[in-house]
């Protein structure tokens, strides 16, 4: 069992006197896995004031110097892959291939962000009288706060921490507290970091912190201080307005908020319906079905929609149970849910939608086994009027409606206030470019999911702005500065 002591300040973890602790829960088994301290306010301030001191010297570093460092936690992280991943699978209960691709693409993000900012030009701009020299300068904006959730606990903190180590800003990172420990365990590497073989090549003191602690305890000190220039979030909808709420009242702060998700999916009478099947199946059903970019209102043509519930169907009652190495690597294997209170939410959703008329086709209920496990559900004739279809699902239930004309359903999948993915599944050239220019989500994806480290990720409306990954991941962590010279 691990547990991590006090907050992570200046590479060492201290401060952990008189600190409650926060058990850690392992959802395929209902049992303690791990505790971290519950940090507060003396630990956010002190996490930032290290932060804002490390600053400077980490923003005037190099890209070489600053891509040599990160090279270096790079090799830690790897070094220590297995213990990493375990601990992913514990607090998480994710399927080992899961966990494997939620490490890489924090290590992948860490290379990917250094590249990006090698590449970061700047802009000249013509005089017209030729009596000046203008050009734009970029600037890390400095300290930064991140405030991740736990369903991809990795890949959210290279999100995140990718790009503001790349470009030159600081971090104090607050884990959530449901899935701490791997982070908590990657962060605490870099000060293993020894470039030159001698102890004198270190990760610097204070570059990235962490507090562990319950969001109600350390949202509002990291947000309403003085000294974060940008505030950056993965999670709900609510965190994002927390967060904005919190620090208005000190100072003018930038954000980058990735929010709630509510994907819409189209599925049109010409689609390749067995590809749209496997496709909205796998991703619905993938990490228990907790991925902001899941399925949430499954629109299909009336002409073919009873043919993709009975293939949606197969497809369900295909799924094993377990997390880990539990199954051959061929086999479809649903993962639990993240607590017994999320258990219960998604029952109370199967549950408002039958009151309310839809058809159970499969599963529904709980797993009769140790853990948080419920079984993968198809919903058939789901409505606006259920709980399932008004707000985010974050689980394993697959909600299909029917439709009849084009613009029917297009209005119906820009009906939301989040708009954050969407799907579209057609043979039809004009109807894909009308999903392009038509559907209000920042990804739009036509005949298959597609998500990538090179693909800027994002949202619309309620689901935030900013983007995550890609280069244009880089804006949100640069001022940039227009400089003129007189001749």
């Amino acid at each position: 069992m691990s547990s991590f002591t006090g907050a992570f300040i200046d590479n060492t973890w201290s401060g952990g006197d008189g600190l409650e602790s926060i058990s850690v829960i392992n959802p395929c088994t209902g049992e303690e896995c791990g505790k971290v301290s519950a940090c507060g306010a003396a630990q956010a301030d002190a996490a930032l004031a290290a932060a804002q001191a490390a600053a400077p010297g980490w923003g005037k570093l190099s890209i070489d110097a600053r891509a040599a460092l990160l090279e270096g936690w790079k090799a830690q992280l790897l070094a220590h892959k297995d213990e990493i991943v375990a601990l992913l699978v514990a607090e998480t209960g994710k399927v080992a291939g899961n966990a494997g691709y939620d490490f890489s693409m924090l290590v992948d993000c860490i290379g990917f962000h250094v590249q990006e900012v090698r590449r970061a030009y700047g802009t000249v701009f013509p005089s017209p009288d030729d009596s000046a020299l203008s050009y734009t300068r970029a600037t890390p904006v400095g300290v930064t706060v991140m405030v991740l959730t736990w369903n991809f606990p990795l890949l959210n903190l290279g999100y995140k921490l990718g790009p503001a180590l790349a470009t030159g800003c600081t971090a104090v990172v607050k884990p959530s507290e449901l899935t701490p420990l791997a982070t908590s365990r990657c962060l605490e590497l870099l000060a293993a970091v020894d470039v030159d073989g001698g102890g004198g090549g270190g990760f610097p003191a204070g570059v990235v912190n962490v507090v562990n602690g319950t969001g109600l305890a350390l949202v509002e000190p990291l947000c309403a201080s003085k000294v974060p220039r940008l505030l950056a979030c993965i999670g709900s909808s609510e965190m994002g307005r927390r967060m904005v709420g919190y620090s208005a009242a000190t100072t003018v702060k930038r954000f980058a908020l990735e929010l709630g998700g509510d994907a819409p999916v189209l599925v049109f009478a010409d689609a390749d319906l067995d590809a749209a099947v496997a496709d909205i199946v796998g991703l619905k059903f993938a990490n228990g079905g907790q991925i902001c970019v899941s399925p949430n209102r499954v629109f299909v043509h009336a002409s073919i929609y009873e043919a993709f519930l009975a293939k949606a169907v197969d497809k369900a009652a295909a799924y094993a149970f377990g997390s880990g190495d539990d199954h051959a690597p061929k086999e479809e294997v649903l993962q639990p849910v993240a607590t017994e209170e999320s258990l219960r939410r998604l029952l109370a959703l199967v549950e408002d939608a039958t009151a309310k008329g839809a058809r159970v086709l499969h599963g529904g209920g709980r797993v009769d086994r140790a853990g948080f496990f419920m079984e993968p559900t198809v919903l058939a004739d789901a409505t606006d009027a259920m709980a399932c279809q008004a707000a985010e699902i974050f689980g394993p239930i697959l909600a299909c409606r029917s439709f009849g004309s084009d613009d029917e359903v297009f209005a119906a999948a820009n009906d939301s206030e989040w708009g954050l993915s969407g799907y579209v599944y057609t043979r039809s050239l004009s109807t894909a470019l009308r999903a392009e220019q038509e559907l209000m989500c920042g990804n739009v994806c036509v005949n298959g999911a597609h998500y990538s480290i090179e693909l800027p990720h994002g949202g619309l409306k309620q689901s935030g702005y900013g983007k995550d990954i890609s280069h244009l991941a880089l804006r949100d962590y640069y001022d940039i500065r227009r400089i003129t010279i007189k001749r």
